[in-house]
């Protein structure tokens, strides 16, 4: 009985460290953030198909907005 309970004594401690343990918390998150991402962009694609919107003009027209934008007084356009 003492040697059944000191293994399963063991184990337990074992799995609690290793559970505790944030080894490959990063990477995790990491592909997380890269699939929250991947969805939002397959929700915008999705919702754009059928109708006069192209995403790549879209988006290089508000990054040269923002980059002509430079400078100015906020609230002017």
């Amino acid at each position: 009985m003492g040697r059944a309970h000191a293994a399963l004594h063991h184990c337990t401690t074992d799995l609690r460290r290793r559970l505790a343990a944030e080894t490959g918390q990063g990477t995790v998150e990491y592909v997380a953030l890269i699939l929250l991402v991947a969805g939002v962009l397959a929700a915008v694609v999705t919702a754009g198909v059928g109708k006069e919107f192209d995403l790549g003009e879209t988006i290089m027209g508000k990054l040269k907005d923002s980059v002509d934008g430079v400078g100015e007084a906020p609230g002017k356009k």
